[in-house]
Protein backbone atom coordinates (compact mmCIF):
# COMPACT_ATOMS: atom_id res chain seq x y z
CA UNK A 1 0.00 0.00 0.00
CA UNK A 2 1.27 3.46 -0.90
CA UNK A 3 0.62 6.39 1.43
CA UNK A 4 1.32 10.09 1.30
CA UNK A 5 2.27 11.81 4.53
CA UNK A 6 2.20 15.49 5.39
CA UNK A 7 4.40 16.14 8.42
CA UNK A 8 5.00 19.41 10.21
CA UNK A 9 6.35 20.72 13.47
CA UNK A 10 6.72 24.11 15.00
CA UNK A 11 7.57 26.12 18.07
CA UNK A 12 6.67 29.57 19.27
CA UNK A 13 10.08 30.87 20.13
CA UNK A 14 13.16 28.83 19.39
CA UNK A 15 13.11 27.09 21.77
CA UNK A 16 9.54 27.57 22.89
CA UNK A 17 6.23 25.74 23.28
CA UNK A 18 6.27 23.18 20.49
CA UNK A 19 4.19 20.53 18.79
CA UNK A 20 3.77 18.58 15.60
CA UNK A 21 1.11 17.36 13.24
CA UNK A 22 0.97 14.58 10.68
CA UNK A 23 -1.61 13.36 8.20
CA UNK A 24 -1.37 9.90 6.60
CA UNK A 25 -3.39 9.42 3.41
CA UNK A 26 -3.96 6.31 1.29
CA UNK A 27 -2.56 7.32 -2.12
CA UNK A 28 -5.00 5.12 -4.04
CA UNK A 29 -8.23 6.30 -2.40
CA UNK A 30 -7.31 9.69 -0.84
CA UNK A 31 -8.76 8.33 2.42
CA UNK A 32 -7.23 9.85 5.54
CA UNK A 33 -5.88 6.89 7.49
CA UNK A 34 -4.60 8.89 10.47
CA UNK A 35 -4.29 12.42 11.80
CA UNK A 36 -1.75 12.90 14.55
CA UNK A 37 -0.87 15.88 16.74
CA UNK A 38 1.05 16.20 19.97
CA UNK A 39 2.57 18.88 22.12
CA UNK A 40 6.25 18.53 22.92
CA UNK A 41 6.70 20.99 25.76
CA UNK A 42 9.56 23.42 25.18
CA UNK A 43 11.91 22.58 22.34
CA UNK A 44 13.22 23.91 19.05
CA UNK A 45 11.44 24.13 15.73
CA UNK A 46 13.80 21.60 14.12
CA UNK A 47 13.26 19.05 16.88
CA UNK A 48 9.50 19.51 16.42
CA UNK A 49 9.85 18.96 12.66
CA UNK A 50 11.68 15.69 13.27
CA UNK A 51 9.12 14.61 15.89
CA UNK A 52 6.38 15.08 13.28
CA UNK A 53 8.31 13.04 10.74
CA UNK A 54 9.05 10.25 13.21
CA UNK A 55 5.42 9.95 14.25
CA UNK A 56 4.32 9.98 10.61
CA UNK A 57 6.80 7.22 9.70
CA UNK A 58 5.70 5.04 12.62
CA UNK A 59 2.02 5.64 11.87
CA UNK A 60 2.43 4.82 8.16
CA UNK A 61 4.24 1.63 9.11
CA UNK A 62 1.47 0.68 11.58
CA UNK A 63 -1.12 1.27 8.84
CA UNK A 64 0.66 -1.28 6.66
CA UNK A 65 2.26 1.08 4.17
CA UNK A 66 5.00 -0.34 1.98
CA UNK A 67 5.56 2.79 -0.12
CA UNK A 68 5.75 6.25 1.38
CA UNK A 69 5.86 9.77 -0.02
CA UNK A 70 6.56 12.42 2.62
CA UNK A 71 5.77 16.11 2.14
CA UNK A 72 7.33 18.62 4.53
CA UNK A 73 7.69 22.39 4.62
CA UNK A 74 11.03 22.08 6.44
CA UNK A 75 13.77 22.48 3.86
CA UNK A 76 16.39 21.58 6.45
CA UNK A 77 14.70 18.29 7.35
CA UNK A 78 14.12 17.34 3.72
CA UNK A 79 17.70 18.11 2.69
CA UNK A 80 19.09 16.25 5.70
CA UNK A 81 16.91 13.20 4.95
CA UNK A 82 18.07 13.27 1.32
CA UNK A 83 21.70 13.41 2.46
CA UNK A 84 22.31 16.83 0.91
CA UNK A 85 22.87 18.61 4.26
CA UNK A 86 24.90 17.30 7.17
CA UNK A 87 23.21 16.93 10.54
CA UNK A 88 25.35 19.02 12.84
CA UNK A 89 23.25 19.79 15.90
CA UNK A 90 23.66 17.14 18.61
CA UNK A 91 19.92 17.21 19.42
CA UNK A 92 19.05 16.32 15.82
CA UNK A 93 21.58 13.52 15.23
CA UNK A 94 19.64 10.75 17.06
CA UNK A 95 16.33 11.93 15.57
CA UNK A 96 17.80 11.89 12.07
CA UNK A 97 19.31 8.44 12.59
CA UNK A 98 15.97 7.07 13.80
CA UNK A 99 14.11 8.65 10.87
CA UNK A 100 16.58 7.15 8.38
CA UNK A 101 16.24 3.75 10.04
CA UNK A 102 12.42 3.90 9.87
CA UNK A 103 12.52 5.12 6.25
CA UNK A 104 14.61 2.10 5.26
CA UNK A 105 11.73 -0.10 6.46
CA UNK A 106 9.62 0.90 3.44
CA UNK A 107 10.03 -0.73 0.05
CA UNK A 108 10.01 2.77 -1.46
CA UNK A 109 10.55 6.05 0.39
CA UNK A 110 10.58 9.58 -0.98
CA UNK A 111 10.57 12.98 0.66
CA UNK A 112 10.05 16.38 -0.88
CA UNK A 113 9.85 19.99 0.19
CA UNK A 114 6.74 22.13 -0.20
CA UNK A 115 5.71 25.57 0.90
CA UNK A 116 3.45 25.84 3.94
CA UNK A 117 0.34 25.98 1.70
CA UNK A 118 1.22 22.51 0.39
CA UNK A 119 1.28 21.13 3.91
CA UNK A 120 -1.87 22.81 5.18
CA UNK A 121 -3.45 20.02 7.25
CA UNK A 122 -0.24 19.03 9.02
CA UNK A 123 0.45 22.72 9.70
CA UNK A 124 -3.04 23.11 11.19
CA UNK A 125 -2.51 20.11 13.45
CA UNK A 126 0.96 21.29 14.50
CA UNK A 127 -0.42 24.72 15.42
CA UNK A 128 -3.23 23.09 17.39
CA UNK A 129 -0.64 21.05 19.30
CA UNK A 130 1.47 24.14 19.97
CA UNK A 131 -1.62 26.02 21.20
CA UNK A 132 -2.29 23.23 23.66
CA UNK A 133 1.39 23.06 24.68
CA UNK A 134 1.26 26.83 25.23
CA UNK A 135 -1.65 26.41 27.66
CA UNK A 136 -4.28 27.82 25.33
CA UNK A 137 -7.73 26.28 25.37
CA UNK A 138 -8.56 24.90 21.95
CA UNK A 139 -11.96 23.69 20.87
CA UNK A 140 -15.26 24.55 19.31
CA UNK A 141 -18.60 25.29 20.85
CA UNK A 142 -21.96 24.61 19.33
CA UNK A 143 -24.21 27.49 18.57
Amino acid sequence: MKVVVEADGGSRGNPGPAGYGAVVVDAATDEVLAERAAGLGTTTNNVAEYAGLLDALATAQAEGATELDVVSDSLLLVQQMLGNYRVKHPNLVPLHEKARRLARGFRRFSIRHTLRAGNKEADRLANLAVDRADGRWVGRRRG
